[in-house]
This record gives structure tokens, sequence and C-alpha cells, in this order.
């Protein structure tokens, strides 16, 4: 009796054990030394493999019974265990790691690399290493000022690219000013949608046009053009054949990497259709497929496949990439959104990996009718020269995930116009009137210029615009008459008469934009412009849109230290964006406007130091 009775205390002390119910943990993650939120820290509860990630202000959520123990990761810090009791918050204070200053150990699950410092690193106040050893970013030198007498036409590709911005606000989130060539202006402003109608007569992008003073000159003028594309309901939209290509490799490794990778792929599945079918190809050390095309009505099955992956090994991008659009073409939907979707750092490392091979191969592959977009993870190791040239050779768009919120707004939040194109080759040209210009400058746009000839030339690439999207491009522009010292003057000319007259009719017209564009499924552009007159409003008058742009724009040149930056001030822009906050559903203004007061304290904090050093 007494055996059966030491059994049955036995039995149900072992099923209370095994019954322990899960209870929701949070708390918060700090920097132990100065109390900065820490976002994208991995916890992981031990027994379950349950994985979360910190938030932008480091808070967490994740499920866990009493007795287990969860882990708290993060690249550069000692990492935490804490043990669940019966407490239902458990905040964690991190510790930096010491490392040397010209090495920096990248981890992985099979090998440890030390890695010599190819650009200059520089240590936080808490003897940090604080810049990236390995990013890559492709140099360029600003657009300057020119005179219409010389060059009357300024011709670009309408990019909607918005990955410098969420670059930039990862490295100043964590304390460090970016270098100047992660900061392409136009992709900060771009970042932003903007609230303006859509065509309604049939057209798949309606141009705007819209003429103030410059906030940081104010003898000049800004131009806006903004061009939005059409909408189209979620029901409306084609059936997609999409081919998830997931770089697996070692450098894959962290939670800020493949982790995150996987719980974005997932929020997109969420969004497919029963009509839309995935594939799943990886590559490390080769190329394979982990999941052959599925429609999307088997969700589960595709997030375990995607649940499944770990990362190890070496990057072989290129053979991924040819695999994916054999995949792809294999599957290809006729008159539907046939696209690869990649998710990278960029590492290639095996094959074909230059710059110039990649180009090389998706030039060949973009005539399949498939396109190409590029999600960018990972720090320390991003190769964001290379992830940009793909997305714009590939007919696709590029994009850098830092955190959950940014793939909520990518996957979620505009999904159309990530993974839908409804205008390709999308091109812009402005003509300056010279009787009103002396001179203008494009703001950012550095990578996307073409030749003046290249505008009519359908052979050449432009930029893609998806579902209800919006591009935004700003020209500063020097009246006539205006004495500027950002204006470059030349010796009289020698050979050709000095006191010609100013050309340029006086007719009201400050310059004439014109833009080209494609049908998805066209190789002949269409054609259609709009006339800009020389009326400009004080920019208080101005739209709050072009009022939020201009302070992005601002703050985008005084990051770079532009050298026309002129009398551009962090507390006049913050003050203009505040303003012109709008409505502001999901908070991306409003986040603006913290890390750029965030960016001011960090600047004048460096130059005290500085001057302080001296």
């Amino acid at each position: 009796m007494n055996k059966i009775w030491i059994l049955m205390v036995f039995l149900l002390t072992l099923g209370g054990k095994g019954m322990a119910q899960e209870r929701l943990i949070s708390g918060k993650i700090t920097e132990s030394t100065n109390g900065t939120p820490l976002a994208g820290v991995a916890v992981q509860v031990q027994q379950t493999k349950a994985t979360t990630n910190s938030d932008q202000n480091g808070e967490y959520q994740i499920k866990a019974s009493e007795g287990d123990v969860l882990v708290f990761t993060y690249l550069g810090y000692k990492a935490v265990t804490k043990t669940v009791k019966k407490q239902q918050r458990i905040d964690v204070r991190m510790q930096p790691e010491a490392m040397l200053l010209d090495e920096v150990a990248v981890r992985s699950p099979h090998k440890m690399e030390v890695m010599a410092a190819g650009v200059t690193l520089s240590r936080s106040r808490v003897g940090m290493p604080r810049q990236p050893v390995s990013e890559s970013y492709k140099g360029f030198d600003e657009n300057g000022f020119i005179s219409p007498l010389k060059e009357a036409l300024s011709t670009f590709a309408a990019d909607v690219d918005g990955a410098s911005y969420s670059n930039v606000r990862r490295m100043i989130n964590a304390g460090e000013m970016p270098p100047k060539d992660a900061v392409r202006v136009e992709e900060m402003i771009n970042y932003f949608q903007y609230n303006l109608a859509p065509p309604t007569n049939g057209d798949p992008v309606k141009i705007y046009t819209e003429l103030a003073t410059s906030p940081w000159n104010k003898a000049h003028q800004l131009m806006r053009i903004a061009l939005k594309a059409k909408d189209i309901p979620k029901a409306n939209l084609p059936a997609s054949n999409l081919v998830f290509l997931i770089d697996v490799s070692g450098s894959m490794f962290g939670h800020n990497r493949l982790p995150l990778v996987k719980s974005s792929l997932k929020l997109l599945v969420d969004q497919l259709r029963d009509e839309d079918r995935v594939a799943i190809v990886t590559y490390a050390g080769s190329a394979g497929v982990k999941l052959e095309s599925t429609k999307g009505s088997q969700k589960m099955k595709i997030k375990e496949a995607i649940d499944e992956l770990e990362a190890g090994g070496s990057t072989a991008g290129g053979a991924g990439i040819k695999k994916a659009y054999q995949i792809a073409k294999q599957n290809f939907i006729k008159g539907g959104n046939n696209r690869i979707i990649l998710a990278s750092d960029g590492d290639f490392n095996v094959g074909a990996s230059s710059d110039d091979a990649m180009e090389d191969l998706i030039s060949k592959e973009r005539e399949s009718g498939v396109h190409l977009t590029v999600l960018g993870y990972g720090m320390g190791n991003l190769k964001d020269s290379k992830m940009e040239l793909l997305a714009n050779k590939g007919h696709g768009n590029y994009a850098y995930i830092d955190n959950i919120s940014e793939a909520r707004k990518a996957m979620v939040n505009e999904f159309g116009g990530t993974l839908f194109t409804v205008a390709k080759d999308v091109k812009i040209q402005v003509e300056f009137n010279p009787a009103y210009v002396q001179a203008y400058r494009l703001v950012g746009y550095e990578n996307r210029l073409l030749e003046a000839e290249d505008f009519n030339n359908d052979a050449k690439l432009g930029g893609d615009m998806g579902v209800g999207h919006t591009v935004t491009a700003i020209y500063e522009i020097v009246p006539v008459g205006v004495k500027s010292g950002v204006v470059g003057t030349v010796d009289p000319l020698k050979y050709q008469q000095n006191d010609k007259a100013p050309v340029g009719a006086k007719n009201g017209e400050l310059a004439t934009v014109k833009f080209r564009y494609k049908d998805p499924e066209s190789d002949k552009s269409k054609l259609q412009q709009i006339v800009v007159g020389n009326q400009a409003k004080s920019i208080d008058a101005a739209s709050e849109d072009f009022r939020f742009a201009t302070a992005v724009a601002e703050f985008g040149m005084l990051i770079r230290n532009s050298e026309y930056k002129q009398d551009a001030n962090f507390d006049r822009l913050v003050a203009r964006a505040k303003h012109s906050k709008g409505t502001d559903d999901e908070g991306y203004r409003a986040e603006f406007i913290r890390m750029a007061e965030n960016a001011s304290s960090l600047v004048k904090t460096d130059s005290f130091d500085k001057e302080n050093s001296k």
C-alpha cells in the first residue's frame, strides 16, 4: 500500500512539473554602463528554443515556464542567463565585451575568424568598437551646382529604395554617427510615404511639383518633384510566384541576421493568398532547394521550412542567385508577379562574387521577367554596395531590415509597394529655364544619374515603382540675380563671346519636368510632362509633406557633413519636422524626429570631446 502511495506521489510530482504553465515574461534590456536601451538583442528560452528580439526601446516579451532559463545574446556584449521564477518581469543589463582596437571577432557555429580592420575603427565611451570593420559602402561625390547655360537638362532614374535610412537609424540608435558614404539623401527622403492622390485616369503614375524658399539658404529655392503610383486592392493583385533566396552561410549567424530573416519572411507568408506560390532556395558553400514551389494556402508547411534553417559555411551567392532564377522561371506565371526575394548580408565569398560579376549575372537574368527584391540584414559585415547594385540591376528594390518593426513595414504595411511593380524603368528629366535659374543642384540621386540621351533610350534602365509608392526628388535652385558663394565661377572665355546675353524666355516657366515609364509587361516607354511656374512660396506656406521632406534632406546633408549644407541646422529642421509631422499612424515620422534629436546630441558631444582633447 505504501509503495502505491509513493508511486502516486511521484507521478503527481512528475506531472506537475510537466504541466508547468507558460506565461508571458517581459522586460527591458539596457547597456550596463549608461542605461541605453539595446535593440535587437536575441532572447531565447533554453528549454523550448523559442526566440524573440528586443524592440527599439529595449523591450521584449516571450512565453516561458517557471524554471526555464532565458539566454540573452548580443554581438559585442557578454551573454546573460536568467532563470524564470515567480516574477513576470525580468530586466537585464548587458555588459560590453573588451575587444582589440584593430581586430574584431566574427562568430559562427563552425568557426571563429579574426579580420583585420579594413576601415578606421573608433571606440565608444564604454570601450567598445564603434564602427564596423567590414561593412562596405560605395563612395560617391555629391552633385554640385550646374548652370543651365551649360547643362539645361538634368536626367536621373527614379528610385524608391529606403535602405540607407534604416541603416543610418541603426547606427545612430547604437550611439554612432554613420560613415558619410552610408548616407544617401534620396533614400532618406523616400523612406517615407507622402500624402498624394493616386492617378485616376488609368495611368500607373501621377506627377506633382512644388516650389518654395530653401530653409538652409533663404536666397535659394527648392523644387519638389513627386510621383505617386496607383493603388490596387490586395484582392486584385496578380498571383505571385515567389522564390525566397536565403543566405544561410556562417556570416548570417547571430540574432540580427538569420533569426530576423526567419521572422521577416514569416510575416510575408501571412500575407500570401491561395493563388500565390513560394519556393525556398538556400545557399552557403553551395545552393540547394529547401522547399519546392508551394501554394500560399500551405502556410504552416512554408513556415516549418523557414524554421528549420541554420547558419554555417561559406557564401556561394552567385550559385544561389542562378538557382533562384531557375526555380522562378520553372514556375513562371504569365501576367503574374514573378519575383526573387534575396535575404542576405551580401558577403559573397565563393564563386562569382565581385560587383562586376554580380552585375553581369543579374543583367543576363532580368530579361526573364523575374524581378529581384533585396533585403539586407546584419551589422558589422553588411555589403551595402553589393546589395544596392543587385536591386538596381534586377528590376527591384532594396530595403535594410534592422529589426522586426522594419520587417513589418516592408512585408505588411508596404506589401504591395515592395512586391508588385506597376511601372518600371521610370526616368525623370528636367529642363531649366536660364531666364530664371542661375544654377541648380539635384539633392541626392548621385548613383542614379543618366546622360540626357538616355531619357529617350528604352534600352537604358530606370527605377521601378510598386503599388501605392511615392518617389520624391528635390532640386536646390539659385535664382538669376542672386549672389551665392556656392556657385562657382570661371574666367572669361578666350575663343568665344563673353558678352553674349543669357538665353531663355521670361514666360513665367521655371522648368519643364518630363518623366518616362514602361508598363511592367512592355518594353516601350510612355511620356508625360508638366510645367513648373516661377512663383515660389515661403517654406512655411509649403505643403506639410514638402516641409517634412526638406527636414529629412537637411538632416541627411548634416550627418554626411555635406559641403552644400550651407546654413543647415539641427534645431530648425527638428522644429520644422515637428510642425509638419501630420498624420503619423505608424510613428515613422515621430521616430525620425527622435533620431534627429539623438544625432544632434551625438554631434555636439563629439565636438565637445574633440575640443577638449586638444
